[in-house]
Formats: C-alpha cells, sequence, structure tokens
C-alpha cells in the first residue's frame, strides 16, 4: 500500500509544480492570442504588410530581408510565441498583397521565432527558468548565450537565403493603396502591441502586459465595432487543445523526474548536452525537455541545452510551442503545411544550428 502510494503524491506534486511552473506562460499565451486575432480583425497585419511592401519599393529580396530583421527584433524583445503568433499573419498577408510565394516568408518567421530567442531572458520562457534555476544576472544570461545566438542566426539567414534564392529573386508590383480599415483600430491595434512589447521590457510579467493590452483592445472594439468582440467569437480564438496538452506534457515529465529522481550526468561535452536537448524537444515539447534535462546538466553546461531546446524544436511541429501556434496561424490565413513538408525543411536548418552554437557556447 505505501508503494502503491507513492505515484499517487508523486502525481500531486508533480500536478501543482507543472502549475507553478507553466500558468504564467499559458495565461500570456491565451491572451496574447486574443489579442492578435483583435489585431488581425482590426486590419492591422494587412495594413503593416501594405506599409513594408512599400518601402521595400518592388524589390523581393529586400523585402525578405526586412521581414527577418522585424522577425528577429520581435523574437528578441517580445519572445517566441509571440512572433509566432502576431508576425505570422504579417507575414502572409504580406506575401498575398505582393504575389510572392508565400512559404519563404512563413518559415522565415517560425525559424526565426525559434532561433532567435537565445539573447535575453525573456525571449524564451526555457531562459527565464535557467536565469531562475542557476540565479544569473540577466547581464550574465547575454554575456553567455550572444555568441551561440549570432552563430545561430547566421546559420539560418543563410540557409533561408539558399534555400528560397529563387523565389525570392526579381522584382513585384508595390501597393498603390492601402486596404479598408478603421484608422482608430488600426492605431489603437498597434498602440496596444507596441505597450505590450515596452512593458515586457520594462519588466512587467508578460500574461499581466498582456492582458492589460487585451482590455485596452476590447473596450476600443467595442465602441468602434461591437460585432469583433462578442464573447462567442472571443471564445473561438482560445487555443484550448494547444494549453491543455502543454499543461498536460509539463505535468508529465515533472511526474517522472520525481519518480526517477535522476541525478547529475557526465556529459561528453556541450554538443551532446544541446544534441540530447534537440532530440527530446522534438519528441515532448522544448519546455518539457528543458525541465527533463536541467537537473541532469551543470550550470556551466546550462547555454548548451539552451541552444539545444531553443533551436532544436524545428523538426517536428510539437517541438515548440511557436510552431503549434504558427501552424494555427498559416491554417486560418488557408496555407497549409503537413508534418513531413515541416520536417523536411528542419532537417536542413537544425542539424547545423545545434551543432555551431553548442561548439560556442
Amino acid at each position: 500500500m505505501v508503494a502503491g502510494a507513492v505515484v499517487p503524491d508523486a502525481l500531486v506534486d508533480a500536478v501543482g509544480s507543472a502549475w507553478t511552473t507553466t500558468w504564467p506562460v499559458l495565461a500570456f499565451l491565451l491572451v496574447i492570442t486574443l489579442v492578435s486575432d483583435l489585431c488581425a480583425d482590426a486590419r492591422l497585419f494587412d495594413v503593416a504588410a501594405s506599409l513594408v511592401a512599400r518601402l521595400a519599393r518592388g524589390r523581393t529580396p529586400l523585402l525578405f530581408a526586412a521581414h527577418c530583421l522585424l522577425a528577429t527584433v520581435v523574437t528578441v524583445l517580445l519572445g517566441i510565441d509571440t512572433t509566432a503568433v502576431m508576425l505570422t499573419p504579417v507575414s502572409l498577408a504580406l506575401a498575398a498583397q505582393v504575389g510572392v510565394a508565400p512559404l519563404p516568408f512563413a518559415f522565415a518567421t517560425v525559424w526565426l521565432a525559434n532561433a532567435a530567442s537565445l539573447l535575453l531572458p525573456i525571449s524564451n520562457l526555457t531562459n527565464l527558468l535557467a536565469v531562475e534555476r542557476t540565479g544569473s544576472s540577466a547581464g550574465a544570461f547575454v554575456t553567455d548565450l550572444w555568441l551561440p545566438q549570432l552563430v545561430v542566426l547566421a546559420v539560418v539567414l543563410v540557409v533561408l537565403g539558399l534555400r528560397h534564392r529563387t523565389a525570392l529573386a526579381g522584382t513585384y508590383a508595390v501597393p498603390r493603396t492601402l486596404p479598408s480599415y478603421d484608422a482608430v483600430l488600426v492605431a489603437g491595434s498597434a498602440t496596444v502591441a507596441l505597450g505590450i512589447a515596452v512593458a515586457t521590457v520594462l519588466g512587467a510579467p508578460a500574461w499581466a502586459a498582456a492582458t492589460g493590452g487585451l482590455a485596452v483592445l476590447v473596450a476600443l472594439a467595442a465602441l468602434r465595432s461591437p460585432d469583433l468582440v462578442r464573447p462567442g467569437r472571443l471564445a473561438r480564438s482560445v487555443p484550448a487543445v494547444i494549453l491543455v496538452g502543454t499543461f498536460a506534457l509539463f505535468t508529465l515529465v515533472e511526474l517522472l523526474v520525481r519518480v526517477l529522481d535522476p541525478g547529475p550526468v557526465d556529459w561528453p561535452g556541450p554538443v551532446a548536452v544541446a544534441g540530447a536537448a534537440a532530440l527530446l524537444s522534438n519528441l515532448v515539447n522544448n519546455l518539457p525537455a528543458w525541465l527533463a534535462l536541467a537537473p541532469l546538466t551543470g550550470d556551466a553546461l546550462q547555454p548548451a541545452l539552451l541552444v539545444g531546446v531553443n533551436t532544436g524544436g524545428m523538426l517536428l511541429l510539437w517541438g515548440s510551442l511557436a510552431n503549434l501556434l504558427w501552424r494555427r496561424r498559416c491554417r486560418l490565413a488557408g496555407l497549409h503545411v503537413s508534418g513531413a513538408a515541416f520536417l523536411r525543411e528542419g532537417l536542413l536548418v537544425v542539424p547545423l544550428s545545434v551543432v555551431l552554437g553548442a561548439l560556442v557556447a
């Protein structure tokens, strides 16, 4: 009876620990999804796409470079999942408006959402977890990760350029007019998005910043276009399957760690750590992978572990929450990317970025 009670007791503890760990990111994902949908309904992304297309002056390579820069900056400052949720509609609207192939822009978004999330603690939840576990400062974190971040970004950008060089060649017709829109709603949506970014960078919890932005956006939409904030419409935006699945994975990993009680592992080097992290990320998602491997990895190998979990989960769609959120946005925009296609593209960039990033970590 005592032995039989071990697992139920561990399960209760695992659920509690998983909830404590994941509720901020789950709350953020829920709220930022609603914010993104309302921004899309306000046509913010369509207007932004038209403006970017005008700035690039008809040159497709320049347009793609501007999009990659935007994806990198948004990921570093707002985090991986924000890029997947908020920038994917921009990239697809942009490609549709100027008549260029959408896949290069779509894959640039999801790859840079993952690959540009190494630099700051706020760029990825795994980073925040690592800082909390090691007790390092934000400055020390940047000092440890800036070079791996630079190397990984270089790999991703070179592969993107070579892989899609044919589709990105040439020019496009610059849009002469902006799509029809409500100027107040568009300006309000842009202000809310920027406000969430600034508040997060200044240290506000991401979920709290996003919740405040959502409240402002709902109030504005209720005044300008009440149909946008009907309860049923908002409820359909909730990514319930992703939220429940993420919590279940965290709970499972917490339970396994508690029952098995693994000790530190004598890793042969940083590449082995990053490789194991990348493999586990693609099997169970990068957040539970970090949770499982962190107790097995000393502080000196934490940068290599982050390289693996942050950049390695780009082979399978469930390798990171960003992948799943990205695919959902692609589907809503009419672009369907199969798991096999995602794997084929990921094989072009993941092995090289993980190995080279780990070597300099």
